[in-house]
């Protein structure tokens, strides 16, 4: 295998692992004794009173060795599933409080609350016994709509929160905004709605957790984005057994997509069953016990107005957003629609004034948290089409009400309304750049030849930007081995993104060794520092950090080397693995100098002797990646069914580590937003409040013929805020992606029906429903 140098298109080295049945997910755990199963009741009511539970027959049932409900959860004095984030509502309160025990006590709020657990020798038993547990309902009236809940008079999910609003938040300036648009030549004003999605990871959630009764502790293995998120909230939190019994793992990840950072209540629950039986116990969901229990995302209803003056420049922009939260905060819940995306509400331009108020609402519903962009999706959704839905109404192009507005080279650094600061970019550039690769000059004339053969085509483009990269710190630990190898230890956890690639690509290109000589390790809370997958964050956080540490093991190894060669420390110079001495051919490897370091002769004063070091990488700023999506495409106006027939991305990602790998992450973010776009959405039965669309035989994932080929470009201005020089890029295709999808949908249909919006998903149907309703109404 060879050295790695930074810019260098590296394939996955994980891949053919992975490719050739060598994934380690976990279901696929090796277990020292067989797993006795667990089974979770669920309720079937979107909202109920629980009068009586019943649980004797279940008991009795063949295999069956616990059965617990939450009176069992409220005798051991357990702590609830938290809320992690606290927030103050414009009038200066803390946000509301939802409890949340890990077993519903009293009421259920939402179909596929946790109501009791079994476990039985076999998966089998445990159902057959979850099926005589008798729970006597009391169904109470209940909401699922995102601003129905909102409304006086609506069935309140929790009675102590005042129409369902758990928080009333804001963010700007609402004086500065008011005067902008008293002053203002021309308001426009749009409701935009982002549906709310089911994650859908590849690998579902699961669940194992051992018991040693030697130490009395336990080992939950999981499906995590980070253990060290998982076991204090696990351990600390709710069970209260203290972090030191517990030891939480990770293996191979079949997608996260920000789900799997959470702890659900399935995993407290596993842990505790675990321990009373004092043997292993394994929990593994089907998909539909997923749709009712896995964390949700997206769910904004916003109303948009935006202040121009006579030349069409933004001067003040105002939102209300309405975030549904479910029937119970969540870990990260009440950040995602507040300070994780609300600032990203003024995009790349010089908007000068800005009020944003959010208010989050509690709903009959799964609870909502992060999903793949985790707030700067929304942002980007709503801004995008709205800049576009103004270029309608104020008759401009779509790039020149952006190019009127964007901010401009000589502006950056740029302190937007907001309270960000960008610290690069040049976002027109980027622009054009996207729309030369899209031939969008040549537009008129393909347009033309598909009215031709009856077809409508319509071209839409979405500039962005995202917030990400900052965050908490981040630790790598490296610790060489005796058979020349050296481990790389970092706390964040790999879902799929190619992390073995890219840290181990990192520390082949500074220490100049081949990629076979460094290991990585990750997800076991008794050997890796703190640490979390999450905002894009993997390579300017984790990736500076493995950076630092190779830079303080090279420091190191030239003292080491410059004792063991008998030179002068400053005619030390390392470079190709080596240590030498300058202008000679004396010379030390790496590994020969990790094993000169044993020895403390060799070792400068006050330090511990070995080349094993750390580093901890602590953001002082986040980073801004941007880019500019075009997205061309044909819609058959007798049945509604389009293909996108060309989409365009140009990015600025600051610098590309390895540009494979990131085009990747790009064509995966694509899909999914696509998929938001045309085919995704959770349906809840407003008179039932069931989940209707509560398997994939109803929820529609995007397929192949959807999903397209994705012509992929960089115009990239190095990040200065870390040294790398890089801008995260894991979640940036679905940001970029739903705007420029709806956007060229709404240009394709105006000119036969001025139409000027249309609210995701747009399928077929409900695309030809549109155009069947306004067929002939030609655009003003």
């Amino acid at each position: 295998m060879a050295k790695f140098g930074i810019g260098q298109s590296v394939r996955r080295l994980e891949d053919p692992r992975l490719l050739t049945g060598g994934g380690r997910y976990t279901d696929d755990t090796k277990l020292s004794a067989p797993a006795a199963r667990m089974v979770v009741l669920r309720s079937p009511h979107a909202h109920a009173a629980i009068r009586k539970i019943d649980t004797t027959a279940a008991q009795k049932a063949p295999g069956v060795m616990l059965v617990l409900t939450g009176e069992d959860v409220k005798k051991a004095g357990f702590g609830d599933v938290p809320c992690l984030v606290p927030l103050q509502n414009r009038d200066g309160s803390p946000r509301a409080e939802t409890p949340r025990p890990m077993l519903a006590q009293g009421r259920v709020r939402h179909v596929g609350d946790a109501v009791a657990l079994v476990v039985a020798e076999t998966l089998e038993q445990a159902k057959d016994a979850a099926e005589l547990v008798e729970v006597d309902y009391d169904p109470l009236p209940h909401v699922v709509g995102t601003f129905a809940a909102a409304q006086k008079g609506a069935p309140l999910v929790h009675e102590h929160i005042k129409d369902n609003i758990a928080f009333d938040w804001e963010m700007g300036d609402r004086a500065k905004t008011e005067a902008a648009f008293a002053k203002a030549d021309r308001v426009v004003k749009l409701q935009i709605v982002n549906q709310r999605l089911v994650v859908n990871s590849m690998e579902p959630r699961g669940a194992i957790c051992e018991y040693d009764a030697g130490d009395d502790r336990s080992t939950l293995w999981l499906s995590s984005q980070g253990v060290h998120m998982i076991r204090p909230v696990v351990a600390d939190m709710i069970l209260k057994i203290g972090s030191p019994k517990l030891r939480v793992r990770t293996g191979d990840v079949g997608g996260g997509f920000g789900m799997k950072i959470f702890v659900h209540p399935e995993y407290p629950m596993i842990v505790w069953a675990s321990r009373l039986l004092k043997r292993t116990v394994k929990w593994i969901p089907d998909r539909s016990e997923a749709f009712q229990s896995d964390i949700q995302g997206r769910d904004h209803v916003s109303i948009a107005e935006m202040a121009l003056d006579k030349d069409c420049r933004f001067v003040g922009c105002r939102i209300t957003t309405y975030a549904a939260l479910g029937a119970y905060l969540n870990h990260f819940s009440v950040f995602i629609p507040t300070l994780a995306g609300s600032s990203m509400l003024v995009g790349l331009y010089q908007t000068p004034a800005a009020y944003i108020n959010v208010k989050g609402v509690m709903t009959n519903t799964v609870p909502v948290d992060a999903y793949r962009g985790a707030g700067r999706p929304e942002a980007a959704y709503l801004l995008e089409r709205f800049v576009d839905h103004i270029a309608r109404e104020t008759g401009l192009p779509p790039d020149e009400i952006r190019a009127r507005n964007l901010i401009k080279p000589s502006q950056i650094p740029f302190a937007t309304a907001l309270g960000d600061t960008y610290d690069s970019g040049d976002f027109e550039t980027v622009m054009r750049k996207g729309m030369a690769k899209a031939d969008w000059s040549g537009f008129p004339a393909r347009k033309a030849a598909a009215l031709a053969k009856g077809k409508w085509r319509g071209i839409g483009m979405a500039t962005y930007v995202e917030k990400c990269g900052g965050g908490g710190p981040e630790t790598a630990v490296a610790k060489f081995n005796d058979d020349d190898t050296v481990t790389i230890f970092v706390g964040n956890q790999t879902n799929g993104q190619g992390q073995e690639t890219a840290l181990r690509q990192i520390a082949s290109a500074r220490l100049g060794v081949d990629a076979d000589k460094i290991h990585l390790v990750q997800g076991d809370s008794d050997v890796v520092p703190e640490g979390m997958t999450g905002g894009s964050r993997m390579v300017s956080v984790a990736g500076t950090a493995t950076l630092g540490v190779a830079d303080k093991i090279i420091a190191k190894g030239k003292m080491v080397a410059a004792s063991a060669l008998e030179a002068a420390a400053g005619d030390i110079e390392y470079g190709d693995g080596s240590f030498r001495i300058v202008g000679t051919d004396r010379s030390m490897t790496l590994f020969e100098v990790a094993k000169a370091a044993k020895d403390p002769r060799h070792v400068p004063a006050g330090e511990k002797p070995g080349l094993d070091d750390e580093f901890t990488r602590t953001p002082t700023a986040d980073t801004f990646p941007n880019g500019c999506h075009v997205c061309e495409l044909e819609i058959d106006p007798d049945t509604g069914t389009l293909e996108i027939v060309n989409y365009t991305v140009v990015d600025d990602f600051g610098l590309a580590l390895n540009p494979l790998l990131l085009q990747g992450q790009v064509h995966g973010g694509v899909g999914q937003g696509v998929g938001q776009a045309l085919t995704e959405k959770t349906v809840y039965d407003p008179e039932s409040g069931q989940l209707l669309s509560g398997s994939l035989m109803d929820y529609a994932l995007p397929r192949a013929d959807i999903v397209p080929h994705v012509h992929f470009d960089m115009h990239n201005s190095p990040c200065t805020t870390n040294p790398l020089g890089v801008k995260g890029a894991g979640e940036a295709g679905a940001i970029g992606a739903p705007p420029a999808v709806i956007n060229a949908i709404v240009d394709a249909i105006y000119p036969h029906t001025g139409v000027k919006h249309v609210d995701m998903p747009v399928t077929a149907n409900t695309l030809w429903a549109v155009i069947e309703a306004h067929r002939g109404r030609k655009a003003a």
